[in-house]
């Protein structure tokens, strides 16, 4: 008898765990209309492409577990397609978003419903376009909570705030992207920084839409930051305040306290402020960490307000000291601190070992081309590649259809594993090794690979600090320096015990990284720069991932409604 009822209310307990779970696990349904709405900033009214009429867009609040469906239609005149960032995607690559890679765009008139659930991810994520240059008014947050019942590792705070990094044109960004292809230059840079949308006090027609993050004295309070710039790193400070960071790119970190961020594009990161300072304002301020030499960048302050609730009426906002545009240093001091709360499941046996210089690069133009199409250097056009190759992207397939359904001349799979030729990658570079090839070129990893990548910078053109995201995956950073990447040295400085966990890392200027991961999401998944201007030169390069076996390691079915090309 007692052995039955044991058997009872195991079977019980275990229903009840399953009904439990299920239960707690939302589904959230969404609708995106992708449309063109007039925005006044910078004393000018233009028409923006922006989601339901909002800039930035609407902020997606979920928790761990959770699952998404958004039906995304497409009112504007532009072909368009929602990457949702660091969201991993487990099976269900035909919801990523990137143009061409793991969709057709949606054309205007169209749509498409992404589906897909949030597995094991807790923090800050963001959702932006990934077609042109859309995405430079066409962005949000994406907050996950932890499960249902869960908590935060440290103790809640009182409040939260999300600050979204942006970049303002005031002309329209897709003119802009397309009149730097049709020279050959680099594109203009752009007229503001905004947080939450708005340029702040610094700017002219500004201060009246000026961000307000509240505050009370004694509080704490969780803000997290979001870098959905298009083109720039940026350095991220308020006045008078310690920063305690606790996540970043939607995984936990080890605590350790700042005085100032820096995220490149893509990157997010969550800190605990206190209110422990006297009531009054203090600014919340970003400005750009240019870290090429002698390039042109934007210049420009933006602010927010931090008001704490009994600050005095009329009280001036004080300012913060940012860093220099170009302090290398403070941005390495801030991006070598990062460390997983506890040991990790890093990898440390290899199967596939990757060396993958990155960089600009220049193409010669013909001698009957126009001076107007070559205006880079020297009667030249900017490129800009992975391993010698700068990536073309499909036009009349998506590379996951193409993968999928078996149809050939879409892609080739001799995307090389190091570089064609060995050279002091960040010394003076010859000529001859300027100009790379072009193709569609992926690397294929069979399902459950252990994969290594050593991303190494190049001073072809010019060095500069690389935000590299890989889609479908986080992976883990085990180490980043400076110089040529040295197998024999530079392997004694991997971290294996608590390295970051990451979805996008900075590749230090005239430097290296080395990431880890294991291949368990079948798809194609591309690794690009995230300045966007870079990702239109070649800055990517595209892993194709096989199946595994059985169901739970296999890519779910295309959707219904995928658009097609």
């Amino acid at each position: 008898m007692a052995h039955s009822t044991t058997i009872a209310t195991i079977m019980f307990f275990t229903f009840f765990l399953l009904f439990s779970s299920s239960t707690f696990a939302k589904t959230h349904y969404h609708d995106f209309v992708v449309q063109e709405t007039k925005v006044t900033r910078l004393c000018k009214t233009r028409t923006s492409i922006t989601v339901n009429g909002q800039l930035p867009g609407p902020t997606l609040e979920i928790n761990n577990g959770d699952s998404l469906v958004i039906k995304v239609v497409n009112k504007a005149k532009y072909n368009v397609t929602i990457h949702w960032h660091g969201v991993r995607q487990m099976r269900t690559a035909w919801a990523d978003g990137p143009e061409f890679i793991t969709q057709c765009p949606i054309r205007p008139g169209g749509s498409y419903t992404y589906r897909f659930m949030i597995t094991g991810q807790e923090g800050t994520l963001w959702w932006h376009a990934h077609s042109s240059w859309l995405r430079a008014t066409v962005y949000g947050a994406i907050i996950i909570h932890p499960k249902e019942g869960g908590s935060y590792p440290f103790a809640k705070p009182n409040r939260e705030s999300v600050v979204v990094l942006g970049e303002w044109w005031n002309a329209n960004p897709i003119d802009v992207i397309r009149q730097a292809t049709q020279t050959g230059g680099a594109p203009n840079v752009s007229d503001a920084y905004t947080i939450n949308g708005q340029p702040g006090d610094l700017y002219k027609c500004s201060k009246k839409d000026t961000v307000v993050v509240p505050l009370g004295s004694g509080e704490t309070s969780l803000i997290r930051v979001i870098n959905a710039a298009l083109n720039q790193q940026l350095f991220f400070t308020i006045a008078n305040h310690k920063l305690t960071v606790v996540g970043a790119d939607a995984s936990y970190v080890k605590p350790f306290t700042t005085s100032v961020l820096m995220l490149g594009p893509g990157q997010t990161t969550d800190v605990l402020i206190k209110g422990d300072q006297s009531p009054g304002q203090y600014y919340i301020a970003a400005r750009a960490y240019a870290s090429a030499q002698g390039a042109p960048f934007d210049n420009t302050t933006t602010t927010a307000i931090l008001n704490y609730q009994t600050a005095p009426n009329g009280s001036n906002p004080i300012m913060p000291n940012l860093p220099a545009f170009n302090d290398t240093k403070t941005a390495t001091a801030f991006t070598t601190s990062f460390r997983s709360p506890g040991k990790t499941l890093v990898p440390t046996t290899i199967d596939e070992n990757l060396f993958i210089t990155a960089g600009l690069g220049i193409n010669q133009c013909p001698p009957n081309a126009k001076n107007s199409t070559c205006q880079a250097p020297n009667r030249t056009r900017f490129t800009a590649s992975m391993n010698n190759v700068s990536f073309v992207l499909p036009s009349n397939y998506s590379l996951l259809q193409a993968h999928h359904q078996g149809i050939p001349g879409v892609f080739t799979t001799d995307f090389p594993a190091r570089p064609p030729v060995s050279f002091d990658y960040t010394g003076n570079v010859s000529r001859s090794l300027w100009q790379p090839i072009r193709g569609t070129k992926v690397y294929k990893l069979k399902y459950g690979a252990r994969v290594q990548v050593v991303l190494q910078g190049t001073s072809i053109f010019t060095a500069e600090n690389h935000p590299i995201h890989l889609h479908g995956y986080d992976f883990y950073i085990v180490a980043e320096g400076f110089g040529n990447f040295n197998p024999k040295t530079d392997t004694a400085k991997f971290n294996l015990v608590d390295p970051p966990l990451r979805n996008t890392v900075s590749l230090p200027v005239k430097g290296w990284a080395v990431i880890r991961f294991v291949a368990d999401n079948p798809g194609t998944w591309i690794m690009h720069c995230h300045l966007d201007v870079h990702i239109g030169w070649g800055l990517a390069m595209v892993f194709v991932v096989d199946n595994g076996v059985g169901q739970l390691e296999t890519l779910e079915r295309p959707p219904e409604d995928l658009p097609v090309c």
